[in-house]
């Protein structure tokens, strides 16, 4: 189609401005019209939107929820007047005394049950002949009525001198009963018509009161119920509308509505617990699946009903927290506000948090492995170093850290920890690697020792440990540093420490992400005592993280929610209390930021000698004795021959691993800084070392001069 042109002259009133060249306006025809939308289509868009429209639904809801408090108003009404004709309030009470094996009070309530039935039966027998003593009242009342009013009339003719007087009073009283009469039958068409609606209107109240709706009918103030107190009602309703069906008909069975299936509630913290023995046919793990089911029928959120397993068979343990107790932070940390607090490796607990009830909960670390997993910043780290800044407050504890995330999370461990390697590269896989085997080389070493020796603690703590799993390098014998094969070097020497390190207590403490076969294999996660985890996204994960047992009695890290939750653990250990028949604690762990981690630390590095850290892992061939015993020695005064031996093992495993005392002291001897003994342990001097190395030294300069 050719386009149209149409030129137009633009004309103004001052000449100089007039625009001589034409303005070109290209007209483009029409599209072609859009194909009318059918009616019936339009229809269907028109009702669907009113149907979804809030205000449809709100409508609608309003609607089934006013029909619903009237019908089950008027069952709530048909029942309890029921109970207060029958018996069947004292035989449900005798079930559920008999139920919970309380012979007295079933006693008690049998009692109350005859003397119910014979009071009954006293006033039928009444009904009886009540109709001829009503009679005969009847009668009588009227005869005498009659004769009051008869004299009292002849008194009122006697005062007046009227003989007619003598009929005034009963005649008047004639004329009373008529106006009532006129006033019952006026009344009585309205009472009629509006009676029922009256009626209807009752039973509606009732069932007001009582929220007898669907709680998705219900208001939404009413329908949130937050802050609600749980009472056993509350309680047997929840688990009645669960969807078990076996449940739901033993509860309808049962003549207490349930009530014996529930042990005390108590309160625990900042919520409440108790103990749910179900049904026969009814198994835990029904109840266990329907965790966030349960929750909402208890009107609080998933995250704020915890289900385990106690010893008692078939039963379930609710915890249930106020609502939006668990979303308030919970206090410092005692190593924060307590500036004097040490730590004791072998008979203390690390103060950790507080678990749901609100009870401090404290960790023992002696001779256990630690395993901490869970999602990306879920505070994984700050977990796992609250451990370390309190077992650093004891002086005997030895350090040797990998931090494969590198960004200084475990900095304020420098002149701490023995070792102290960050990074996330390969090269720094290997450094933790050679570490870890170092800390091999000294737990044979330890083994070695005469019997009834003792050895400090040398914790050897990797984080982000999943980079040493992955890591595809591999050394010049073409052996991995990553995987979980025979020949890969970190798998192994982890396996090693985890076999025999705890005896002479050279334990391995790892933190990984998002556990997995891959990242965390099975051998290593098995080998720890103690297993923690944050948010994790998967059941199969949670499994991995802490095992099929804590699993299976209720553990469900996969449950917590990823950021809301962040530094709440799943802890499955023997070194921390954990309820009587469960198999895991949930634990909301303390926040210690860097600045009060960097102050713990410092009151931990006063408290010792002076340490060297090493930043990387020395792997050259030729060695200096006399200058790696002054490097590890650092800056304190004097240090025990048997630590100089175990950091000369850490520094080069290769050069020093099996080094004795005699090994040790040939090497002073020779340089004329001979080890000593002061406070009746041998140790070496700072001074005489330093002393042999600038001797040696400037006897060198003068022989090359």
């Amino acid at each position: 189609m050719s386009e149209n042109v149409v030129h137009l002259h633009k004309h103004t009133d001052t000449p100089a401005a007039v625009d001589t060249a034409p303005t070109v306006l290209t007209v483009v025809p029409d599209a072609p019209p859009a194909r009318p939308v059918p009616l019936w289509v339009r229809s269907c868009r028109a009702v669907k939107t009113a149907v979804t429209h809030e205000r449809t639904r709100s409508a609608g809801r309003a609607v089934v929820r006013h029909g619903l408090y009237t019908f089950n108003g008027g069952r709530i009404a048909a029942r309890r007047a029921w109970d207060g004709r029958t018996g069947s309030r004292y035989e449900r009470m005798i079930r559920a005394a008999e139920a919970a094996g309380n012979l007295e009070a079933a006693e008690e309530w049998e009692e109350r049950l005859q003397r119910f039935r014979a009071a009954r039966h006293h006033r039928r027998m009444d009904l009886l002949h009540s109709p001829v003593d009503a009679a005969k009242g009847v009668a009588v009342g009227a005869g005498m009525s009659v004769g009051v009013l008869v004299a009292l009339g002849v008194i009122m003719a006697i005062s007046t001198g009227q003989a007619g007087d003598v009929v005034t009073p009963l005649s008047a009283t004639i004329d009373f009963i008529a106006l009532l009469i006129r006033i019952v039958q006026v009344v009585w068409g309205p009472a009629v018509t509006i009676g029922p609606f009256l009626a209807l209107l009752a039973l509606w109240s009732v069932g007001r009161k009582q929220h007898a709706a669907p709680q998705w009918a219900l208001p939404a103030n009413v329908r949130s119920g937050e802050g609600e107190p749980i009472t056993p009602s509350i309680v047997v309703k929840a688990l009645r509308d669960l969807g078990v069906p076996a449940l739901a008909r033993a509860i309808k069975e049962m003549g207490d509505a349930g009530a014996s299936m529930l042990g005390p509630i108590t309160i625990a913290g900042c919520g409440v617990e108790v103990d749910v023995t179900l049904p026969s046919g009814v198994s835990t793990n029904e109840v266990q699946g329907k965790r966030r089911k349960l929750a909402e029928n208890l009107t609080r959120h998933e995250h704020e009903v915890f289900i385990t397993i106690p010893q008692a068979a078939r039963t379930v343990r609710l915890w249930i927290a106020d609502s939006g107790a668990l979303d308030e932070p919970i206090g410092p940390s005692p190593l924060v506000t307590d500036e004097t607090m040490t730590a004791d490796y072998k008979k203390g607990k690390a103060p950790w948090g507080q678990d749901l009830r609100g009870d401090a909960a404290a960790l023992s670390l002696y001779q256990r492995h630690l395993l901490i997993t869970g999602l990306s910043n879920q505070g994984k780290t700050v977990a796992l170093r609250s451990l370390a800044l309190w077992l650093a407050l004891d002086r005997s504890v030895e350090f040797l850290i990998g931090d494969l995330k590198g960004v200084g999370d475990w900095a304020m461990f420098d002149g701490l920890a023995t070792t102290l390697i960050q990074g996330p590269t390969d090269e720094h896989v290997i450094q933790v690697t050679e570490m870890v085997e170092g800390a091999v080389d000294e737990m044979n070493r330890r083994i070695q020792a005469p019997p009834g020796t003792t050895f400090p603690a040398l914790i050897v703590l990797v984080d982000e440990a999943q980079m040493a799993f992955m890591c595809p390098a591999k050394d010049e014998d073409k052996r991995p540093y990553g995987g979980s094969k025979a020949n890969s070097r970190y798998f192994m020497a982890v396996r090693k420490i985890h076999n025999q390190g705890r005896a002479v207590n050279v334990l391995m403490w790892q933190g990984t992400q998002d556990p997995t076969n891959e990242n965390l294999p099975k051998l290593v996660r098995e080998g720890a005592h103690t297993r923690a985890s944050l948010a994790l996204g998967t059941e199969s994960q949670a499994r991995m993280a802490l095992g099929d047992k804590a699993v299976d009695g209720g553990a469900a890290p996969n449950l917590l929610r990823p950021g809301l939750d962040r530094g709440t653990l799943v802890v499955a250990s023997d070194g921390i209390t954990i309820p009587a028949g469960q198999s895991s604690i949930t634990v909301r762990t303390h926040y210690i930021d860097d600045d009060a981690a960097t102050t713990i630390t410092d009151r931990a590095k006063a408290l010792r000698d002076g340490v060297t850290t090493l930043h990387a892992i020395d792997r050259t061939e030729e060695r200096d004795p006399l200058a790696d015993i002054a490097a590890v020695i650092g800056d304190a005064p004097r240090v025990r021959t048997k630590d100089v031996l175990a950091r000369l093992a850490t520094r080069n495993a290769d050069a020093y691993g099996e080094w004795s005392f005699i090994d040790l002291k040939r090497v002073l001897d020779d340089a004329g800084a001979e080890p000593y003994k002061s406070d009746g342990v041998m140790v070496v001097s700072r001074d005489r070392v330093a002393r042999a190395l600038a001797n040696r030294d400037s006897e060198g300069s003068a022989s090359a001069d």
